[in-house]
């Protein structure tokens, strides 16, 4: 069934068809139009998020092993579940097991007992801290010899060995480019530290990018224009013949962010009425200003 974008305001032009995946959990109608970080159109929106088509990457195919050759990435295992932009006086890790986490919240309160997130937490640090987090979602349970049910149920060494991490520049400064393309596609875990966390319907990892200097460094970089598009990518590496060809578990395009539109965390949790991320809550912050 083919996902389509839909629009977090009602200004956005018509969205593109993004990847396909097996199941649209309804939940996720919520979290994505919910976001203060909101979905975009895929070719002109600006501050926010899109779901780019999957063959946009190019990942091992059937035969990656015997003759080397890649081939575009197809659709995606789970669905587009949002996205969160946010700003904190410390580091926010395990964001999944706050109780003010939107996304968190949604799927607790989902008809269906099988809902599931998998979430990436992307986390910037200095004298603010900075997360972007990215989540996928579904309602089908993950086949138990998979590739991706292997990487949430096995240890952390395994895991290190096989979070995968694909990208490219799709619009930006030359500069921007040249940076980024250091880390067009590698090993997350094996770059940087990385703290997983599996609860009963969820499984985060938790991206300290400051842990290496060329990361943090890049990352800074891009932080400093706002005039540039990157599409991600997120897979388990397929190190065997039997995990060929490698399937997407989601994928984001980040469109022109804008550093100053991050989402205040305070001290203490929101409360119900104020989930972290929430654009309800970021139109009470600005009523209150």
């Amino acid at each position: 069934m083919n996902q389509r974008e839909s629009s977090a305001r009602t200004n956005n032009t018509k969205p593109d068809v993004t990847g396909s995946t097996s199941a649209v959990p309804e939940w996720t109608t919520e979290t994505i139009n919910g976001g203060s970080f909101r979905q975009v159109d895929l070719h002109t929106g600006t501050n926010g998020w899109a779901s780019p088509p999957g063959n946009v990457f190019s990942l091992r195919s059937a035969n990656y092993f015997t003759i080397k050759q890649k081939s575009p990435g197809g659709d995606y295992l789970l669905s587009p579940a949002g996205v969160d932009w946010l700003k904190s006086t410390s580091k926010l890790d395990n964001i999944l097991s706050r109780p003010d986490n939107r996304v968190g919240h949604a799927v607790r309160n989902a008809r269906s007992q099988n809902s599931f997130i998998f979430a990436v937490n992307f986390e910037v640090s200095g004298k603010e801290h900075y997360h972007m987090v990215l989540y996928f979602g579904t309602e089908e349970p993950l086949p138990s010899d998979s590739p991706l049910q292997r990487f949430i149920d096995g240890d952390d060494s395994f895991r290190n060995q096989r979070f995968k991490l694909v990208s490219q520049v799709v619009k930006g400064p030359w500069v921007v480019k040249a940076a980024a393309g250091q880390f067009g596609a590698f090993l997350v875990g094996k770059t940087v530290k990385c703290n997983y966390h599996k609860g009963s319907n969820y499984f985060e990892v938790d991206v300290d990018t400051g842990s290496s200097a060329i990361m943090s460094a890049v990352v800074r970089l891009l932080l400093g224009y706002t005039n540039f598009i990157v599409d991600v990518g997120l897979v388990i590496e397929a190190q065997t013949e039997d995990e060929l060809p490698e399937r997407l578990i989601g994928g984001v395009r980040l469109c022109h962010m804008d550093l100053s539109s991050a989402f205040v965390v305070g001290e203490q949790g929101l409360g119900p009425c104020r989930m972290l991320g929430s654009v309800e809550a970021s139109h009470h912050d600005e009523d209150t200003n």
